[in-house]
């Protein structure tokens, strides 16, 4: 039986082969998972439509794959010749009925390794029975792999979570972000010693946000426009209901559904915002599904709320907390991710106090948010320190005027600083 490449989703039409799960000669089980290949959204697993022995593997590693490709075959009456990485449970010496066993996969050398130092070493051509392994009961971990590849001198730079500090006033509660960052997240690999540069391959997930990035430049008339937003109501609302929410609801009230419910409220009165240019016509879409735009260590994704326009408050920190979790584990659909008519990206989390967005092609619209902070400014005649935060709207000039594109922003700056108007609207 082939194993081909299954539909990827919306628009999508190829991957990237990320990683072959069985060797050729390795028997395989109906739903095992053989090969998985990476898309510009997600990571995709092909599984066995039918038991067997892997037979063939047609496309290698790295390699980019379309819709219906041929990956391999599986031979349903065939019998195993190679010898499987098989998983097993090697318990520490001292484990305690509390302590979980240690996964480690055997080599057929015989050797117990941790599966991402087994990866590692395959991919360096390291020989596994070379390295001291200083896992539990001698298992090999990562580290091990990593400290053979670079003497001690150029050893890879510890991975630590570092807290941020703490803001002047009350910073958006990130919807994706716990409030630290790891060192090293966004950082080219570590070089060995003497060495000036590091070529890496381009990933089809990098690749893919390039080309979209460059769409929406080169095929949309680009411009943006700004406004600030006074958030002391905003703050006090939230000081206010946020113990209230998470006892009664088990919330954390964020800022981000004001925001998103802000933005809904905005594009019904100006629905050309929601659009999309279709050839030479105008799709009006009567309903939101906001997207929130999301950095990952994989690149940047955009999961989207579907029919955000019909939900509470409530219900949108629901589903922005659901999302996040999603994130957080690796498990967005591509349901999660296709769809959306307008999106929201956050750059105050990581410390942005102005930017201009990149719409979000084919949506026509995109809105900033950025880092709130205390600035002197002018109230009723006098001079006040109030927390303040600039926000932008990136828009497609084709389908969006500039005096639409600025009435927008200013709806959402006035019933953002008028948080009690969005309850009645």
């Amino acid at each position: 039986m082939q194993i081909r490449v299954p539909p990827l989703g919306e628009s999508i039409t190829e991957a990237t082969i990320s990683r072959w799960l069985k060797r050729e000669g390795e028997a395989v089980s109906v739903g095992e998972t053989l090969v998985e290949l990476e898309t510009d959204k997600i990571t995709v697993e092909v599984p066995a439509m039918s038991g067997g022995v892997l037979a063939r593997r047609a496309k290698l590693e790295g390699e980019v794959v379309k819709v219906d490709d041929v990956l391999g075959d599986v031979d349903e009456r065939g019998v195993a010749t190679t010898v499987p990485l098989v998983a097993t449970s090697v318990a520490a010496p001292a484990a305690t009925a509390s302590t979980p066993p240690a996964t480690a996969i055997v080599s057929p050398a015989g050797v117990r390794a941790a599966p991402s130092a087994a990866r590692l070493a395959a991919e360096a051509g390291v020989d596994l029975s070379t390295v001291a392994g200083t896992g539990r009961a001698g298992v090999v971990s990562k580290p091990d792999v990593l400290a053979t590849l670079s003497p001690p001198a150029a050893a890879p730079v510890s991975v630590v979570s570092v807290p941020l500090p703490p803001p002047a006033v009350p910073a958006m509660a990130p919807p994706f972000a716990a409030g630290t960052f790891t060192a090293g997240t966004f950082a080219a690999p570590a070089p060995a010693s003497g060495v000036r540069e590091t070529r890496e391959k381009m990933s089809t997930r990098r690749k893919r946000i390039a080309e979209n990035l460059l769409q929406a430049q080169h095929a949309t008339a680009h411009l943006t426009t700004f406004n600030e937003i006074d958030m002391s109501a905003i703050i006090a609302l939230r000081e206010r209901m946020k113990e209230k929410v998470e006892k009664e609801h088990g919330l954390k009230l964020s800022f981000m559904p004001f925001f998103a419910k802000a933005s809904c409220l905005a594009l019904k009165a100006f629905p050309m915002v929601n659009a999309q240019v279709d050839g030479e016509a105008i799709l009006y879409k009567h309903y939101v599904n906001l997207g929130i735009a999301v950095a990952s260590d994989a690149g940047l994704v955009v999961p989207n709320i579907k029919d955000a326009d019909a939900k509470g408050i409530l219900d949108l920190q629901r589903d922005i907390a659901g999302l996040a979790r999603k994130a957080r584990d690796a498990k967005l659909t591509m349901e999660d991710l296709t769809g959306g008519s307008f999106t929201i990206t956050n750059g105050g989390v990581f410390g942005s106090l102005i930017s201009t967005p990149i719409i979000n092609f084919p949506q026509v619209g995109i809105l900033g948010l950025h880092k709130t902070q205390d600035r002197p400014v002018a109230v009723n005649g006098n001079v006040e320190i109030r927390p303040m935060m600039y926000i932008a709207l990136s828009y497609d000039h084709r389908v969006i005027d500039g005096q639409q594109a600025v009435l927008f922003l200013v709806t959402v700056k006035e019933l953002m600083e008028d948080p009690a108007t969005m309850l009645i609207a």
